[in-house]
Formats: C-alpha cells, structure tokens, sequence
C-alpha cells in the first residue's frame, strides 16, 4: 500500500487531529485518511432529500418573514 509522509503540520492542526482520532476511537493515520477520503470524494447530493429539507426549512420559518431591511439590520448589527 503506497504510503505519504506529512511534514510540516501546525501544531494547532495536529492537536486537533489528535483531539479528533481519540475522540473517533481512531489512530491520527486513520483519522487523517478519514478526512483526506471525505475531502477527496466529496458528497453526492440528493436533490429530493435537499428540497425536503427546503420545504421543512419554510414551514418552520413561515410565521418568521424577512425582508431587505431585515437583512440589512442584521448585517450590520454584527459588524464594528
């Protein structure tokens, strides 16, 4: 099995690495192939599961509307 070596990592990155294999129950070699599969295959999209998800997304908003200045106000609320 063809095998990479990492040089170089943040050593923030690797904590967290390390903070994530533990906390999957995984080597950090698994866990970075782990995350090296799911950035590399991506995520196929179901547009059936993606418009449900929509539709229940309006309902729950439905009595909430915004508009442009809603929008407005919000956006600039969080910003100095």
């Amino acid at each position: 099995m063809p095998a990479i070596t990492l040089k170089n990592i943040p050593p923030d990155l690797y904590e967290r690495l390390k903070q994530c294999a533990a906390a999957n129950h995984r080597s950090i070699n698994s866990e970075i192939i782990t995350c090296i599969e799911r950035s590399v295959r991506g995520r196929k999209l179901d547009p059936d599961n993606l418009l449900s998800r929509a539709r229940e997304l309006r309902q729950k908003t439905k009595r909430h509307p915004l508009d442009d200045a809603d929008f407005r106000i919000a956006k600039l609320a969080g910003r100095p």
